[in-house]
């Protein structure tokens, strides 16, 4: 299923826009419970007014809450960020460590953030389990663990260690573009026949078509041979 996947997105990419690795860190705490779409109208503002922990160490609370207010759950979200520029200032020299242990000890950082950081900032090979790679796999059969932890344990035990950034990219694209939570596009997944959940959604092609989302869409529909609508 994962060779499948790398013919259906050969080309895959964090999805946050980001130039260092603080960027990553910051987009990656704004965008829990919001689109990545979202968080990238926000950032480039965010990110020109604050470019060094220091400075969001320093920040006026009001300012960053009213910069970041359309990513939801703005107040715990500006506590994290102003909270990793302190931590970061006091313990780091500024910097954001690239270790999984010196990571999750940080303000806003859990498992999942510390992994999309490593894998697309620093290169370090990880699995990112967030809402749709955990439903994906579950789906799929590869697991029926609920708890990120161990879902990231097992799925890892079934991918090389050098694929896993690129493998969570691929399953969470899956997730966006066809494999739905309420209504997968079972009919033009490329996974149908190797997936014991395929029927879930509709299996009739061109009712399937409709639901695919994303700039390969064309591609996609290419795949189970049907024409972009």
């Amino acid at each position: 299923m994962d060779r499948t996947l790398k013919v259906a997105f050969p080309n895959v990419y964090c999805e946050l826009d980001f130039t260092t690795p603080l960027d990553l860190s910051v987009a990656t705490i704004l965008s829990a419970q919001c689109t990545d779409v979202r968080v990238n109208q926000v950032t480039p503002a965010l990110f020109a007014r604050y470019p060094t922990a220091a400075d969001y160490a320093g920040a006026n609370r009001a300012e960053v809450e009213e910069m970041i207010r359309s990513t939801g759950f703005y107040r715990n979200k500006t506590s994290s960020i102003i909270g990793l520029g302190q931590a970061l200032v006091e313990r780091f020299d500024g910097e954001v460590p690239g270790t999984l242990k010196e990571l999750v000890t940080l303000p806003g950082f859990g498992r999942k953030t510390a992994n999309v950081v490593l894998g697309n900032a620093f290169g370090v090979p990880g699995l990112t389990v967030d809402t749709h790679f955990g439903r994906l796999v579950r789906r799929w059969g590869w697991t029926q663990e609920t708890d990120p932890v161990k879902v990231e344990r097992a799925v890892g035990e079934l991918i090389e260690r050098k694929e896993w950034t690129n493998a969570s990219h691929r399953i969470i694209f899956h997730g966006r573009r066809v494999c739905h939570a309420r209504k997968p596009a079972c009919g033009v997944c490329v996974l149908a026949k190797d997936c014991p959940s395929a029927g879930e959604g509709p299996l009739d092609k061109l009712e399937a078509a409709k639901l695919v989302k994303g700039p390969e869409t064309e591609h996609l529909l290419e795949l189970a041979g049907v024409a972009a609508q």
